[in-house]
């Protein structure tokens, strides 16, 4: 199924565990080149940085890709995104992924994946996992869902869910940070309060579910490389893109 969609990448010079981020150095480009490269590859009508930060626009435009400059009051890439899309006025039902900065081995399948699951379905936010072992859902940094039947997704969470009473309990589903969405929701998703539940597992998805609205999530047809958000994570894809890249 063919879907017309977006991709903003929300990308932030700050960073507590990596500064610089986008800029790091990886295999003789810069991070947010890879991961624009990444999105290339999804046929997407258009592909925008999002970044309040001139030295990573200066660096997108440099390498022939789409920046756009907002706000430096953004708390989160959700509102970094509806900016883009008020900038460039996208209609209220243009889809758009949100594809982070620090994700160089996304498959391009995923993106697609996540733009046709929001066209398909009647949700809000479309969403990916993967099956996890119980050691890795062990891990905070490895967020968690549960889903009903249909793919609604019943909660997120940075703890062990579903908890395993019976000691039976074997195939984890690990969260996925890649979201579709409509511009309209977007909107309606900006003026929402942060949920108690969202400030407690510091999930913002969680104030879209607090709030009634629904998320569809699938699992990835591609296995994602790693995220980076540590001088380890970066030297694992160093090596990962290194051993891809002719």
């Amino acid at each position: 199924m063919a879907v017309d969609f977006r991709i903003v990448i929300p990308a932030r010079y700050a960073s507590q565990r990596l500064p610089g981020k986008p800029l790091r150095p990886i295999h003789g480009k810069s991070m947010i080149e890879w991961v624009c490269r990444a999105a290339q590859q999804a046929n997407a009508t258009e592909i925008v940085v999002a970044t309040d930060d001139q030295r990573i626009y200066d660096r997108v435009i440099e390498f022939g890709g789409d920046a756009c400059m907002t706000a430096s009051t953004h708390t989160s890439g959700t509102d970094r995104i509806l900016e883009v899309a008020t900038i460039r006025q996208w209609s209220k039902d243009s889809i758009v992924v949100n594809l982070q900065g620090d994700e160089p081995l996304m498959p391009a399948v995923n993106i697609i994946q996540v733009a046709e699951i929001l066209a398909a379905n009647t949700c809000s936010m479309a969403t990916l996992h993967k099956v996890i072992d119980p050691t890795e859902a062990q891990d905070p940094n490895q967020v968690k869902l549960v889903h009903d039947q249909s793919g609604r997704a019943l909660y997120f969470s940075r703890s062990l869910i579903p908890f395993d009473r019976c000691g039976e309990f074997t195939q984890y589903l690990g969260h996925i940070g890649i979201y579709a969405y409509r511009v309209g929701f977007l909107e309606t998703f900006s003026n929402l309060e942060p949920s108690d539940l969202e400030v407690a597992e510091s999930l913002e998805q969680l104030r879209a579910l607090c709030n009634g609205y629904s998320i569809h999530s699938e699992i990835a047809r591609g296995v994602p490389g790693p995220g980076v958000d540590t001088e380890q994570d970066l030297a694992r894809a160093e090596k990962l893109i290194a051993a891809m890249t002719p």
